[in-house]
Protein backbone atom coordinates (compact mmCIF):
# COMPACT_ATOMS: atom_id res chain seq x y z
CA UNK A 1 0.00 0.00 0.00
CA UNK A 2 1.46 3.37 -0.79
CA UNK A 3 0.48 6.81 0.51
CA UNK A 4 1.59 10.36 0.88
CA UNK A 5 1.90 12.19 4.24
CA UNK A 6 3.00 15.81 4.40
CA UNK A 7 3.63 18.37 7.05
CA UNK A 8 4.79 21.90 7.33
CA UNK A 9 7.02 21.87 4.26
CA UNK A 10 8.06 17.73 4.76
CA UNK A 11 6.34 15.78 2.17
CA UNK A 12 6.79 11.60 2.46
CA UNK A 13 6.24 8.92 0.40
CA UNK A 14 5.50 5.47 2.03
CA UNK A 15 5.46 1.97 0.91
CA UNK A 16 3.36 -0.78 3.84
CA UNK A 17 3.61 -4.15 3.11
CA UNK A 18 3.11 -7.27 5.18
CA UNK A 19 6.38 -8.13 6.78
CA UNK A 20 8.64 -8.41 9.53
CA UNK A 21 9.10 -4.67 10.95
CA UNK A 22 11.40 -3.58 8.91
CA UNK A 23 11.79 0.09 8.89
CA UNK A 24 13.72 2.35 6.04
CA UNK A 25 13.59 5.74 5.82
CA UNK A 26 16.32 7.54 2.71
CA UNK A 27 17.71 4.54 2.43
CA UNK A 28 18.98 4.21 5.86
CA UNK A 29 17.51 2.15 9.36
CA UNK A 30 14.79 4.19 11.29
CA UNK A 31 17.35 4.50 14.00
CA UNK A 32 19.93 5.96 12.04
CA UNK A 33 17.64 8.75 10.07
CA UNK A 34 15.75 10.27 13.29
CA UNK A 35 18.77 9.73 15.92
CA UNK A 36 15.92 11.28 18.31
CA UNK A 37 13.93 8.70 20.71
CA UNK A 38 11.15 11.09 20.14
CA UNK A 39 11.11 11.27 16.43
CA UNK A 40 11.25 7.38 16.24
CA UNK A 41 8.06 7.74 18.89
CA UNK A 42 6.41 9.87 16.39
CA UNK A 43 6.62 7.62 13.67
CA UNK A 44 5.77 4.62 15.42
CA UNK A 45 3.03 6.39 16.84
CA UNK A 46 0.40 4.97 14.17
CA UNK A 47 1.60 1.42 14.42
CA UNK A 48 1.38 1.31 17.71
CA UNK A 49 -2.60 3.14 17.41
CA UNK A 50 -3.39 0.31 14.89
CA UNK A 51 -1.79 -2.81 17.20
CA UNK A 52 0.07 -3.67 14.48
CA UNK A 53 3.92 -2.53 15.53
CA UNK A 54 6.17 -5.37 13.96
CA UNK A 55 4.04 -6.95 11.25
CA UNK A 56 4.64 -4.30 8.50
CA UNK A 57 7.91 -3.47 6.09
CA UNK A 58 7.65 0.33 5.97
CA UNK A 59 10.09 1.83 3.19
CA UNK A 60 9.58 5.62 2.75
CA UNK A 61 11.38 8.88 0.93
CA UNK A 62 11.59 12.41 2.89
CA UNK A 63 12.18 15.55 1.59
CA UNK A 64 12.18 18.78 2.92
CA UNK A 65 11.69 21.23 6.34
CA UNK A 66 13.55 19.94 9.28
CA UNK A 67 13.58 16.28 11.04
CA UNK A 68 10.61 17.10 13.59
CA UNK A 69 8.69 18.06 10.54
CA UNK A 70 9.54 14.90 8.41
CA UNK A 71 9.00 12.82 11.33
CA UNK A 72 5.15 14.37 11.46
CA UNK A 73 5.01 13.70 7.65
CA UNK A 74 6.09 9.84 7.66
CA UNK A 75 3.56 9.22 10.41
CA UNK A 76 1.08 11.08 8.23
CA UNK A 77 2.05 8.68 5.16
CA UNK A 78 1.68 5.59 7.47
CA UNK A 79 -1.81 6.58 8.84
CA UNK A 80 -2.75 6.94 5.05
CA UNK A 81 -0.96 3.76 4.19
CA UNK A 82 -2.62 1.72 6.93
CA UNK A 83 -6.15 3.13 6.16
CA UNK A 84 -5.65 2.54 2.31
CA UNK A 85 -4.03 -1.54 3.33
Amino acid sequence: SYATGRRKTSSARVWVKPGTGKFIVNGKELKVYFGRPVSRMVVEQPLVAANVLGQFDIMCTVSGGGLSGQAGAVRHGISRALVNY
